[in-house]
């Protein structure tokens, strides 16, 4: 499905997207997930049709050192992380994506909520997670993009 010039696969569609958007480059995008597990949780999704990651192009694989820096450089601002998980799952949403938790000891707050990461120090707990939507979403898309 094309939008704006760009190819829209389900797994993008599926979180939300163009509405999500927080980063884009020429091959990943970079989505805000409506759940949120831990605060500034967002979705790196290939723009590409393939479901398998070693089916992307070259340049898809090069330019995520671009996307990563820069997912990484923009969380550290907005949340203070102290580790950060990609998650590549892929069993339910088919397109290349990972999941991008950022973890850290306790809670952050944001517009007078609560995030806590209740996985920590061990694996992120997807089930629990504060799920954001219309402005609530809207308000955390445009905030994760001063950032970028």
């Amino acid at each position: 499905m094309a939008f704006g010039g760009l190819t829209m696969n389900v797994t993008m569609e599926k979180f939300g997207y163009p509405a999500t958007l927080v980063a884009e480059f020429d091959h990943w995008v970079v989505l805000a997930r409506a759940a949120q597990p831990t605060l500034g949780s967002l979705v790196l999704a290939a723009k590409s049709e393939v479901t398998a990651f070693g089916e992307l192009p070259a340049a898809a694989h090069a330019e995520l050192k671009q996307a990563t820096s820069a997912i990484e450089a923009a969380l550290g601002k907005a949340v203070g992380y102290a580790r950060l998980n990609y998650l590549m799952l892929m069993m339910v949403d088919p397109n290349v994506h990972f999941h991008v938790i950022p973890r850290y000891e306790g809670s952050r707050e944001w517009q007078g909520r609560e995030f806590v990461d209740c996985g920590w120090p061990k694996v992120p707990d997807l089930g629990h997670a504060v799920a954001l939507e219309g402005e609530d979403l809207a308000a955390l898309v445009s905030w994760l993009k001063g950032f970028f």
